[in-house]
């Protein structure tokens, strides 16, 4: 079937072709006699307009996306939700790009997002940094850096949470769990979120009295089950003596693998080894062993970036920049509880 035109719509109502764009984006503009042909005409016809050439022709598209570090990470879900929220009253469409943690497909979807003019980014990236970043802003798109605290900068709209806080909560909420041989297990480094949460688990490390050797660092090439699997490998390997006790992950995933290890291979969480997850996300509570976890406020960071969002697109240069910060909160559980045996000692 051939495809039905705007001038298949003006001949069949009779009207011009001015019109029928009047009837499609400015309605109140035509007389309702009109009106009534022209959408009688739009209806036999099966006639769609294309709503993509009608947001070019305007300058101003109703498409935002959110660049996701990771889509298979219930957190970013929840994240994307709050967004999703924001967009639906705004009467935006919002599309998900998924980097999965790789640099070179943040590099593909930053060109893609500036190639396609998008009302504007929310990101949540691998680098900061990125000049390419910098670019889809210099073309006019409004950027908001999403889970991420501020720098010294004014630049950039940011939602996020204190992460060397809520590395710092993890700690010491081990700590004070009576544990002196700690782990950070998370990476890679170069993700600014993993970065300072273990900036932060090594200064509760510290603020203890504890040397730094107390804090065992297990690397991860990923923030994933599987990864926290391997961690939980690598774990077991250490010598029975010297083995970390307390173990703090730079994710909930990290904490769901190596729960998931230990437990297979016959350590008792908690009375073996304590663990911490960082998000909360659903599963967290929901774990053989409910997992404690160090909270982000998902759907409130979600909605909180689409709203500085959408201001700046409506606003432009009138916008003012704004750095929210949340503070994380312990939600403290089973994969935590001091051992029985301690309780009575």
């Amino acid at each position: 079937m051939a495809k039905v035109s705007i001038k298949d719509v003006a001949a069949r109502a009779g009207v011009s072709l001015g019109t029928v764009s009047n009837v499609l984006n400015r309605p109140s503009a035509v007389r309702a006699a009109t009106r009534a042909k022209v959408e009688s005409a739009i209806a036999e016809l099966g006639f769609v307009p294309n709503a993509s050439a009608r947001q070019l022709a305007a300058g101003r598209s109703r498409t935002i996306a959110y660049l996701v570090l990771d889509a298979t990470n219930p957190f970013f879900t929840d994240v994307a939700r709050g967004i999703e929220e924001v967009a639906k009253a705004e009467g935006l469409a919002l599309f998900i790009c998924n980097s999965d943690q790789d640099a070179d497909r943040e590099d593909q979807y930053l060109e893609q997002l500036t190639e396609l003019r998008a009302r504007g980014v929310l990101i949540t990236a691998m680098d900061y940094a990125n000049p390419r970043l910098q670019r889809l802003r210099d073309t006019g798109v409004p950027v908001v850096l999403v889970d991420r605290a501020p720098e010294e900068s004014s630049e950039w709209c940011t939602v996020g949470v204190d992460d060397v806080a809520g590395g710092e909560l993890a700690v010491t909420h081990l700590v004070e769990a009576g544990h002196t041989r700690l782990a950070f297990v998370g990476g890679p480094a170069d993700i600014p979120q993993v970065h300072d949460r273990h900036v932060g688990a090594a200064a509760a490390t510290a603020a203890a009295g504890l040397p730094e050797k107390a804090l065992t660092l297990i690397r991860t090439s990923g923030l994933t089950i599987a990864e926290g699997r391997r961690a939980g490998e690598r774990l077991l390997g250490l010598p029975r003596r010297t083995r970390p006790t307390g173990v703090f992950c730079a994710n909930d995933l990290l904490a769901l693998g190596l729960l998931q290890h230990l437990t297979q291979h016959g350590v008792r969480v908690p009375d073996d080894v304590a663990i911490v997850g960082y998000d909360d996300i659903e599963f967290a509570s929901a774990a053989a062993v409910p997992l404690t976890s160090v909270a982000q406020p998902r759907h409130l960071l979600g909605r909180t970036a689409a709203r500085l969002l959408a201001d700046e697109a409506e606003r432009g240069a009138d916008h003012e920049h704004q750095h929210v910060v949340f503070p994380p909160e312990l939600v403290a559980r089973a994969s935590t509880a001091v051992p029985a045996a301690a309780r009575h000692a």
